[in-house]
């Protein structure tokens, strides 16, 4: 079926002026979809529209709940601490992170390390202080076999080989007859948990004071995003 000129035109318009989307024209003009998608499919959609009122509202509404959940895991921390540390290796969990553990993104709990004994510490309390499921990662270089490693790895964390991932090094052809390397990779053992990493921050924090209390070293409160 022929459409009229001016219903076309209407159509670009209300994509490049009002960057509606294609349901949005379809609707406003009373046209199927599929007509509307081949007069507007290679028109940009310009500039995002502004959100209203309601969706800003809302948005920051949303960011306050979670700020709040954050902080109230942090403080769970805060609460904890005290039982927490009198555990065996807790405290060398906590320095563990501090050193080698995970810190740009508040969603993701992770630890990565070579030595075995070192990751299924690690892998054992991100798995007792989480509900999430340990993820394992292993990066090998091209010349090391994948299923001996996979099985070296999952017997170290405990967990089944098939769910172990690997991943090659992208510089293991450079360095496959180097004398000094990993033997078995290079495994991180990672939760996404957002409120496990406030708590850990708690427990940072706290442990950083103990080094201040012990040494007279200043030492201060993280932030709470």
């Amino acid at each position: 079926m022929a459409y009229p000129r001016y219903l076309r035109d209407r159509a670009c318009e209300l994509r490049t002026e009002k960057h509606l989307s294609l349901i949005e024209i379809a609707d406003r003009l009373g046209l199927p979809k599929t007509t509307v998608y081949y007069w507007i499919k290679d028109l940009p959609l310009g500039r995002p529209r502004r959100a209203t009122r309601g969706q800003r509202t809302g948005n920051r509404g949303m960011r306050k709940k979670y700020r709040l959940l954050r902080e109230a895991a942090y403080n769970q921390g805060l609460v904890e601490y005290d039982d927490l540390i009198k555990l065996p290796t807790f405290r060398d969990f906590v320095v563990l992170y501090i050193a080698e553990g995970y810190k740009r993104n508040r969603n993701i709990a992770s630890i990565c390390n070579s030595d075995a004994p070192v990751v299924a510490m690690a892998a054992g309390w991100l798995r007792l202080l989480s509900a999430k499921r340990v993820i394992v990662r292993v990066q090998y270089h091209a010349d090391q076999d994948a299923d001996e490693l996979r099985h070296f790895w999952a017997t170290a964390v405990d967990v089944d080989p098939a769910t172990v991932d690997l991943v090659p090094k992208s510089n293991s052809g450079e360095l496959r007859h180097r004398a000094r390397r990993c033997m078995h990779g290079v495994a991180s053992v990672t939760v996404y948990d957002t409120y496990l990493q406030a708590r850990l921050q708690a427990w940072i924090d706290c442990v950083r004071e103990d080094w201040h209390l012990d040494s007279a070293v200043p030492a201060g409160r993280g932030a709470i995003w």
